[in-house]
């Protein structure tokens, strides 16, 4: 019942998330980035702890194959979740425990890894990959954004979908994208892209008002965040 991909850019360092299910509050759940160390998803019958968990291992040297390797060896319930992993560096890598729900696939491409359950079809993922990779000049959200769209298209999951999240770290230590749908009966996909549209040209901003509130752009209002 959730279809994502995890990426980085080659380009600028970037790391990000794009998930979607037909399950509540998907991203705040399944999706976790950390500047500079990598990009994850765990997600069929979710366990939180198993991002973090994996962006440690990736943070004291393990690559993203070894770490997911390493959490599919030792992580006792294994068996029902699904993960994925891409490093700042090395090759992604994902995994999927004999009981994921339903159609399950994965797919790994060059800078990204793509997986989801409960599909329409296993093409999905392939799909997902493949968008991804069309267009390496564009902002990593968008390429992201390109890719949920993508998954969407080539049939996305089985139930309808109502929750997406939008999820990019880059130098800072938090993320500089953090984008949700939460809940919605319509399109949580189109949604999340019409919100992305609104936060890009905004995004520099945001960061500039913390490093350099003195040269960053304001609305006049005193406190403004």
């Amino acid at each position: 019942m959730t279809f994502s991909l995890a990426a980085r850019c080659a380009r600028t360092g970037q790391l990000g998330v794009a998930i979607a299910s037909s399950s509540p509050a998907v991203a705040s759940r399944c999706a976790h980035v950390r500047a500079g160390v990598g990009a994850v998803c765990t997600q069929n019958v979710t366990d939180p702890r198993l991002g973090p968990w994996l962006l440690d291992l990736i943070a004291a040297g393990s690559t993203a194959p070894d770490a997911v390797r390493h959490t599919a060896d030792t992580e006792p319930l294994v068996a029902w979740r699904q993960l994925t992993a891409v490093g700042a560096e090395g090759g992604p890598a994902a995994f999927s425990g004999e009981y994921a729900l339903g159609l399950h696939a994965q797919s790994v491409g060059a800078d990204c890894v793509a997986a989801g359950n409960m599909l329409r079809g296993e093409g999905v993922p392939d799909a997902m990959v493949e968008a991804f990779a069309a267009h390496p000049e564009r902002a990593l959200a968008q390429r992201l954004m390109d890719a949920l769209a993508a998954g969407v298209a080539a049939g996305g999951e089985e139930g309808p979908v109502h929750s997406a999240g939008l999820l990019v770290a880059d130098a800072v230590p938090w993320p500089v994208v953090d984008l949700r749908i939460d809940w919605t009966e319509g399109d949580p996909v189109a949604e999340l892209a019409a919100l992305w549209r609104l936060w890009e040209p905004e995004q520099d901003a945001y960061v500039r008002r913390a490093l350099a509130p003195e040269t960053a752009p304001s609305y006049g209002v005193p406190g403004d965040l």
